[in-house]
Order: structure tokens, then C-alpha cells, then sequence
């Protein structure tokens, strides 16, 4: 294949396979924390590292993870604390981190909102050696982290009352979800963008919901939709001359409404045919809440 021949797809491959696999990784308790929109916040404020690091002369790439974190870190702190006017603070927050960003690169020497582009949408060429090797150290703590703790995220996430009854340290993990979906939005801003990662970390967790059964089944789910959206994307932008992000999203997109077209009928079936083999006149079970399965079930 003519595409591996060439260094900067090589990288930008690469980059592509770990931001498929993070971002649907940590998006899976974004999205049972209904937050689902927490990492275009972050990515609103990483603009902010961006433009520093231009300004700086900084690895932009490490100066937004930096930023992200700290401000992923308040946004936290106003979710506990800002009960009455936290809807405004965040709105702050975000559109300061925005118009930050636009301010350092301008301030930066020859640095121009140009500059922004690949970073705003994405951008393959502009992959660098020292970029792939922050996003896999990035990408490989995403993966520590949504993986040897899934069983309490996903606890903290369902019902963090229960969570907390049972000795979890709710607030630290809070914040470690929150730290984590900071990191991720570095690591896909390369490859997607910092305007349209949030749709990498959410729709692909949607998708797998149409045929997962359980949160195992899910997010392996959810995974191999997002690493085959985004090599999908990457090769498709690199033989037809299109913005890698926008297309990436476009194809999860359609992977949604391809899975929900087909997941329908099945759930129709399913509670046809469970209706069908109950005894007439005996109740429906009680469901379990999900939360008290995750502790105990092996399958989480």
C-alpha cells in the first residue's frame, strides 16, 4: 500500500488507531455521567494551551494537556461548588479558553489564527514524530486508567450515593474521570480537532448501546467503532483531499444510524419473543440498578 510508504502516514495512522481507541474509552462514562459534552468544554480550553505554546515556543501539544488538565480540574470544582451561578462560570470558562487561545498565537511571533487550523480540525501532514510520542504516553495513561478502574468508574458513574455508601472515594475519581477526558482531548486533537473530539467520544459509545448488553460488551464495542472510524477517515482523507476530523465524525455518524437501523427490529424480536415466554399474569422482573450489578458482576 502506496500510503504506508510515506513517514507522515505512518504517524498520522498511528495517531489515529490510539485516539480510536481512547476517546470512546473514556467517553463510555462521560456519557453515563450524561456529560457528554464535557470534552468540547475541554477542548475549548485547550485552545488556550495551544496558543501558549506557540507563544512560549512549548510543545503545543503538551502546554494543552497541561491547560486541559488544570482546567478540567475546575470545571470540577464548580460542579461541586457551583451550585447556583456554575452554568455561568462554566460558560466562562470555555469561551475564555477560546478566545485565549485566539490571543497567545496572535501575540506569538509570526503566529497567526492560521496556525489554529490544524489543531481546530485536525490536520495529518502536521503530525509530528514528537507529537506521536506524546499521544502515546498520553494515550497509554487514558488506557490505565479506563481499564484497571473500570469496575469503580463505572459504580461512580451509574449512582455515585451508592458509590459512596460502599466506601469508594467518589470525589477522587470524579476527578480522575475528569483529568482523563482532558488528556484525551490532547491526544485526539491532532487527528480530529479540538472543535469535533467530543463527537469521537460520544457517538461511537451511542452506536454501541443499539447492540451491547452489557457495559463489557459496550465499550469492546464502542472501541472498534472508534478505531475503525478513525483509520477509515484517515485513509479516506488521505486519497480524497479531505479534512481528516470532518470526516472521521461523518463516518461515526453514519455508524450510528447504520447500528440503530439494524438494532430496531432486534429489540423488537427480543421483547416479542420474552413477552411470549412469560407466563400470562406474572409481572415483569424488577431490574437490578446498574450500579449495584457493576460491583459485584465479573462481566463489567
Amino acid at each position: 500500500m502506496d500510503i504506508l510508504d510515506y513517514a507522515f502516514m505512518q504517524r498520522a495512522l498511528l495517531a489515529a488507531v490510539l485516539v480510536g481507541v481512547t476517546a470512546p474509552a473514556i467517553g463510555i462514562y462521560l456519557v453515563q455521567r450524561r456529560q457528554a459534552l464535557m470534552g468540547d468544554g475541554i477542548g475549548h480550553v485547550a485552545m488556550t494551551g495551544v496558543g501558549l505554546g506557540f507563544l512560549l515556543s512549548a510543545s503545543p501539544v503538551w502546554m494543552a494537556t497541561l491547560v486541559s488538565v488544570l482546567g478540567a480540574v475546575l470545571m470540577e470544582l464548580i460542579r461541586w461548588y457551583g451550585r447556583t451561578r456554575g452554568d455561568i462560570a462554566l460558560a466562562m470558562l470555555f469561551y475564555g479558553g477560546m478566545a485565549g487561545g485566539v490571543m497567545f498565537i496572535n501575540l506569538a511571533p509570526g503566529g497567526s489564527n492560521a496556525n489554529l487550523t490544524s489543531y481546530l480540525f485536525g490536520s495529518l501532514s502536521t503530525v509530528s514524530p514528537s507529537d506521536v510520542t506524546a499521544i502515546c504516553l498520553l494515550a497509554g495513561f487514558v488506557v490505565l486508567v479506563t481499564l484497571g478502574l473500570r469496575r469503580q468508574l463505572f459504580a461512580v458513574s451509574q449512582d455515585e450515593e451508592f458509590a459512596r455508601v460502599t466506601g469508594l472515594p467518589v470525589r477522587a475519581l470524579n476527578l480522575l474521570t475528569a483529568v482523563t477526558a482532558a488528556v484525551t482531548v490532547t491526544v485526539a486533537m491532532r487527528v480530529v480537532g479540538l472543535l469535533l473530539v467530543s463527537a469521537l467520544m460520544v457517538v461511537p459509545v451511542a452506536a454501541a448501546q443499539q447492540l451491547g448488553r452489557s457495559f463489557a460488551a459496550t465499550f469492546a464495542i464502542a472501541v472498534a467503532i472508534g478505531v475503525s472510524v478513525t483509520i477509515g477517515g484517515t485513509v479516506t482523507s488521505y486519497y480524497q483531499d479531505v479534512p481528516p476530523g470532518a470526516t472521521i465524525v461523518l463516518l461515526t455518524i453514519a455508524a450510528f444510524l447504520v447500528l440503530t437501523a439494524l438494532a430496531t427490529p432486534l429489540a423488537r424480536r427480543r421483547a416479542r419473543a420474552a413477552a411470549a415466554a412469560r407466563p400470562v399474569g406474572e409481572p415483569a422482573e424488577c431490574a437490578i440498578p446498574a450500579a449495584r450489578e457493576a460491583v459485584g458482576d465479573a462481566g463489567v
